[in-house]
């Protein structure tokens, strides 16, 4: 079954958020917000002055994310709501598909859900794309509906992202991962099952140790 038929047929009304609970290597961060291939980071020039970073420690490494506000600004917003208060602090990566993506921001190792603000705008019109190592927001199946749900795409997955005005809303961009996305990989390969009637949950839960913003 192809991934993206995969993902509706696992999440119901939502490509991502349940309603049961509700070959290239990827660049590298240079100097001056470029890539190590030499394009620019994001087509802003002035961005590099005004990047959120976020470590992210979880019990299998660490990740550090990098945020685009000029993007994204009503989801980097939202995101750091979380961030600041600790509230990803504990939550677990509770779907895991190879080569598509990891997914974390909704339940404990209790796989008891936290209360969250009110759903966001969908900003996936921001011209970017679900590329391997980018970041997104799950939502349900109404665009306007993201809340604390993110991903980290594990693949190049252009399936999720805007499709203009006809084509149907996306699921937003707002940042990458900068460094650990070894961690990411390993995340996504680890052996997964049923967990509470939901599929794709790892066997061994991989938490989320601590979430903090380490610049803006």
């Amino acid at each position: 079954m192809a991934r993206s038929a995969r993902w509706a047929a696992v999440a119901g009304a939502g490509l991502f958020v349940a309603t049961v609970f509700v070959g290239v290597a990827p660049p590298v961060v240079g100097a001056a917000g470029s890539m190590s291939d030499g394009t620019s980071r994001t087509g802003d020039p002035a961005a590099a002055q005004d990047t959120p970073v976020v470590v992210m420690e979880t019990s299998m490494g660490t990740m550090v994310l990098e945020l685009y506000p000029w993007k994204a600004p009503i989801t980097v917003e939202n995101f750091l709501r979380y961030v600041e208060p600790g509230f990803y602090n504990g939550l677990i990566f509770h779907r895991v598909i190879p080569k598509f993506v990891i997914q974390a921001g909704a339940f404990t190792t209790a796989m008891r859900k936290r209360s969250t603000l009110p759903p966001i705008e969908n900003e996936s019109d921001n011209g970017l794309s679900n590329k391997r190592g980018t970041i997104g927001m799950a939502r349900e199946e109404k665009p306007n509906s993201a809340r604390s749900q993110f991903y980290i795409n594990v693949a190049n997955n252009s399936s999720l992202d805007f499709k203009g005005p006809q084509g149907g809303w996306g699921y937003t961009v707002f940042g990458r991962v900068r460094e650990g996305m070894d961690v990411a990989n390993a995340i996504s390969m680890v052996e997964t099952g049923v967990g509470r009637g939901m599929p794709d949950v790892p066997l061994k839960q991989v938490v989320i140790l601590s979430a903090a913003l380490v610049k803006d």
